[in-house]
């Protein structure tokens, strides 16, 4: 696909920064979301996703034919804090991970029904809404498992229009935030559990991500990809 215009959040590192990289070696326009480089947006504003979409549809001539979701946060909410604080992180969480990529992927699909166009989403997920996460993530997990949930849902509704949506569920990859947590769990020990014998790479998700985004056939609408090195199987 050339000329493609791609509306990208989370794109200032690891795995959108990855992507971002990917795709501009494609003849694409490119709009990246994030606080170090592109257009800001903090998803924590149940403003933002909307303002986002208007920037980035003006910035591209009135047209988006691809949205790739990647933002997301992974926070750590010990199951034994206050209960208030416990539902508060939930609700970030949710609020980032999945109702502001669910909130892009609605303008999305409307925008392409009035234009009468084709158009893809592709949703960065993750390994923990097949696997779970540890006990302080129980909301990163589900937000990933909706996610994919979501992307099914728009996959078998919109295929008739031309609309494909694909999710992508890495597992451990080596952004500063899975350096951190693998330390955190052990090192080593956690490795052992990827018969790979590593975390992923940036670039490997990136790659998948761009083949959806720009390459995949239409009969893979719905498909959800794995980039885990094998720790988890379905």
């Amino acid at each position: 696909m050339s000329d493609t215009h791609i509306l990208l959040t989370g794109s200032s590192r690891g795995i959108g920064a990855a992507i971002a990289t990917a795709l501009k070696e494609r003849s694409v326009r490119l709009i990246g979301h994030g606080t170090r480089s592109g257009v800001p947006a903090d998803f924590t504003d149940p403003a933002a996703p909307q303002a986002l979409w208007r920037t980035a549809l003006d910035a591209l001539d009135g047209r988006i034919d691809v949205l790739v979701n990647n933002a997301g946060i992974f926070e750590a909410t010990p199951l034994d804090i206050e209960h208030d604080d416990w539902v508060a992180s939930w609700e970030r969480t949710m609020r980032v991970n999945l109702t502001a990529s669910a909130e892009l992927c609605r303008l999305a699909v409307r925008h392409w029904q009035a234009e009468g166009r084709p158009g893809r989403i592709v949703n960065i997920a993750s390994r923990a809404a097949y696997r779970g996460d540890s006990p302080a993530h129980w909301h990163y997990a589900a937000s990933k498992a909706g996610m994919v949930a979501m992307t099914k849902t728009i996959a078998r509704g919109y295929a008739g229009r031309g609309i494909l949506a694909f999710a992508i569920c890495p597992g451990f990859t080596m952004t500063g935030m899975a350096e951190d947590y693998v330390e955190s769990r052990g090192g080593p020990k956690l490795l052992a559990d990827i018969p790979l014998g590593r975390v992923a790479d940036p670039a490997e998700v990136a790659e998948v991500a761009r083949f959806c985004a720009l390459d995949a056939p239409p009969s893979m609408t719905g498909a959800v990809l794995d980039v885990n090195g094998a720790s988890y199987v379905r």
